[in-house]
């Protein structure tokens, strides 16, 4: 019987049993192939148009960029979508955890219909998004609330377009989360509130990060909700707004330079929501 020498796991160096296991085994003919073709559609959808409007941006060197997004419109502008889209994202990170804890735990009359409205701003054009909440919240508001051409107005056409992201996010998770340590954490005298800060929370954490990425991202672009129930006012002029209004007038430099400002904060807060999603499942 041949005796075969192995080295121990341990004296393999833990930088390259790390890479090892990143890496996994090389990819086949078939998987590179597949690799490539998502790279090329990719950098043709996105990572070509994202880096032409940044390279625009800077057509005029920095000086011109950080003239065009310092002016005080677009300062405004900026300001304004920012600060609504972070308000956003923190409602339905609430509002989008509790309604889909609502519609996975409980039994009530009416839940398919709540599943299907939670659904439409995902089917409905943003145009018409806007035209409704124009309707029920505008200046013949048959509720008796006008909002039209205040911030808001934003916030809350924002809310309506971003609704379904955290619920459709969370909800899966919900399903598949084992109840039985909820109910093992009950028998050992914890209460409900006690019960989900510490036995559920941490296990929703990934998603409702997700959620709230999707969410701030889709906020951060809006377009068609905010455009009819902003009031045509500059100081409710989102920056997708601000955008148009440059290329409108041929001022593509500026275009770009604002575009690439919401790219960069989009990015970063992704990024941010990412680590924390990560960290949370690591924790998990």
């Amino acid at each position: 019987m041949t005796a075969v020498d192995v080295a121990p796991a341990a004296e393999i160096p833990r930088g390259r049993r790390r890479r090892a296991e990143r890496t996994g085994q090389p990819l086949g003919l078939a998987s590179g192939i597949g690799l490539g073709t998502a790279v090329l559609w990719l950098s043709l959808l996105v990572l070509i148009p994202l880096g032409a409007t940044a390279s625009q941006a800077f057509d005029n060197g920095w000086d011109g960029f950080w003239h065009a997004v310092t002016q005080p419109a677009a300062l405004q502008s900026l300001r304004l979508t920012v600060l609504s889209s972070l308000i956003v994202t923190a409602i339905n990170a609430v509002m989008g955890t509790l309604i889909a804890w609502v519609l996975v735990r409980d039994q009530f009359p009416g839940k398919r219909v709540i599943e299907f409205v939670i659904d439409i701003p995902f089917a409905l054009p943003t145009i018409v998004a806007g035209l409704v909440l124009l309707g029920v919240y505008g200046a013949d508001s048959p509720v008796g609330i006008n909002l039209l051409g205040t911030q808001k107005a934003i916030v809350l056409a924002l809310l309506f377009v971003t609704l379904p992201f955290v619920v459709r996010s969370v909800q899966p998770v919900l399903l598949a989360l084992d109840v039985e340590a909820e109910q093992a954490a009950s028998c050992l005298g914890a209460g409900p509130w006690t019960t989900f800060r510490r036995v559920v929370l941490p296990l929703l954490l990934p998603a409702i990060a997700s959620g709230a990425a999707l969410s701030f991202a889709r906020a951060m672009g809006e377009y068609g909700s905010v455009l009819l129930i902003s009031g045509g006012r500059a100081s409710t002029t989102v920056a997708s707004m601000l955008t148009y209004q440059k290329i409108e007038n041929y001022d593509y430099v500026s275009a770009a330079a604002i575009a690439t400002v919401l790219l960069a904060v989009s990015l970063f807060v992704i990024v941010a929501l990412d680590l924390l999603q990560r960290r949370a499942a690591r924790r998990g």
